[in-house]
């Protein structure tokens, strides 16, 4: 009794505390989630007050169950970016390793999510300032998960009563407290700091207005499998593409990249049963013909694979329909799909729906706009990326994004993602790759690999093995 007595005194002399600096407010608010609220909590203020944000993290860890095992090797994870001054502070004075979740991937290198040392298994506490609905909390395990951790329990400073914890424990994540908001109001009311009327009006207020559950962290169209998406592609060919993917049980878009017509034809005669998509750069081969474009579609229906051409379009909408209807390569009369940059807005599209519709095509089309690329010092920003997204809404002739992360949501669009190698690493001139499961964890569907399988000495062999390791790690994904 006296230990609770005590803990009670600390708790209420700390509530008091972040009141007087201002981390609790009483008047008229909006959360996070969108809720109007009578109180509102920005522990966001004491990174100001070094002892005080002492002070909490030690009383926050002081929650954790000594009866816990400790055979596992255990980490703490801060929910970016509130609580990561709380997770330092825990990690530094407990001597417990800590790791970082990122907001969003980085645009190089490894491109993780999860920064720091840590094993398969290991066990990742989270700790977080507030719960409303608990999707922030969500959102840190599942990345955590994502990278092989376990992670079930959640240290929170102040629990709203409304939904947050129900809705974690409910996908498996034992949730502890510091405060529950209406503790916390009666603390202050003890303290004179608020009136009995203001504590009823956030105990109604907490009693009425509650979350209906968690918003999911990842967007439907990582959830949900290939065929299932079908259905939502406004684009026929990316309607097409992912029924292929589904039914071939391959994600590889292989990327062509060699010097003669004859080298590109004989690859894919070779794996063409085990790829998706053949991607060219027309440009690049020394002997282009027409003759090759015919081999190339024959042998495109033989093998049930798609021909996409590299071209990165990127003029303004006249230019870009000549540039895919006319000139040597014809363009629009053969390739399954283009890739088009998005920089110069929508014109670019409108120029090439106009020259569709002078061309003889046979089947339909689509585009694949470029939101980030896969080079070390890329110039795509996430607001670009976004940018990208927005113009191709509503536009049935976009079949996909080019991208390095989720970047989108329509789980009818596709996403492309270049610069993948088993190996991981990169090249003299730029090229980064990641591992396969980085990509798809990333949100990869369609996945460009290239001198993974051209420079390898069984190329066959090659083929099938990153065929069943991407596709393997698809089914985790929606899994």
């Amino acid at each position: 009794m006296v230990n609770e007595i005590a803990v009670k005194g600390d708790l209420k002399e700390l509530a008091v505390e972040l009141y007087d600096v201002g981390a609790i407010k009483y008047g008229d608010f909006v959360t996070k989630v969108g809720l109007k609220t009578p109180i509102y909590i920005d522990l966001r203020v004491i990174i100001s007050y070094p002892k005080l944000m002492v002070r909490v993290s030690r009383q926050l860890w002081s929650l954790l169950d000594s009866s816990i095992s400790e055979n596992f090797s255990r980490r703490v994870c801060g929910v970016p970016y509130t609580a990561l001054p709380l997770a330092t502070i825990i990690s530094a004075e407990s001597d417990v390793p800590m790791v970082i979740r990122r907001k969003e991937a980085k645009a190089y290198g490894t491109k993780k999510l999860i920064e720091g040392e840590f094993k398969s298994g290991d066990e990742a506490v989270i700790v977080e300032d507030i719960i409303t609905s608990g999707s922030s909390v969500l959102e840190t395990r599942q990345d955590l998960v994502a990278a092989g951790m376990r992670s079930d329990l959640a240290l929170i400073v102040v629990d709203r009563e409304q939904g947050g914890r129900e809705n974690l424990e409910k996908a498996g994540v034992k949730v502890k407290s510091l405060f529950k908001i209406t503790q916390l109001m009666e603390y202050l009311f003890e303290a004179g700091k608020l009136s009995q009327q203001d504590v009823d009006v956030v105990k109604n207020y907490v009693k009425d207005v509650r979350t209906t559950g968690i918003k999911p962290a990842a967007s439907d169209r990582l959830r949900l499998g290939f065929q299932a998406r079908t259905n939502a592609a406004k684009n026929p060919v990316s309607r097409r593409l992912l029924s292929l993917m589904a039914s071939k049980r391959t994600t590889i878009c292989l990327a062509a990249d060699l010097p003669s017509c004859r080298d590109v034809l004989d690859l894919a005669d070779l794996v063409g049963p085990h790829i998706a998509a053949l991607k060219l750069h027309v440009d690049i081969l020394d002997d282009f013909n027409q003759d090759f474009v015919t081999s190339l579609k024959s042998l495109a229906a033989k093998h049930d694979f798609l021909l996409m051409e590299d071209r990165k379009l990127g003029d303004i909408g006249q230019v870009v329909s000549r540039q895919y209807r006319h000139g040597t390569f014809k363009i629009g009369e053969w390739a399954d799909l283009v890739t088009a940059h998005g920089i110069p807005g929508p014109g670019l599209l409108d120029g090439i729906r106009d020259a569709l519709k002078e061309a003889e095509v046979q089947g339909p089309r689509g585009v694949f706009l470029v939101a980030e690329m896969s080079s070390k010092g890329t110039l795509t920003s996430k607001e670009y990326a976004q940018g990208v997204v927005k113009m191709a809404e509503g536009n049935d002739l976009v079949a996909g994004f080019v991208c390095q992360s989720d970047a989108f949501g329509d789980p009818g669009c596709v996403q492309l993602t270049p610069g993948v190698s088993i190996g991981g690493g990169a090249d003299k001139l730029g090229q980064q790759y990641n591992t396969p499961e980085a990509v798809v964890r990333n949100g990869a569907d369609l996945v460009v690999v290239g001198r993974g399988i051209t420079g390898a000495k069984d190329r066959l062999q090659t083929t099938i093995e990153y065929k069943r390791v991407l596709y393997d790690e698809y089914l985790a994904r929606i899994a």
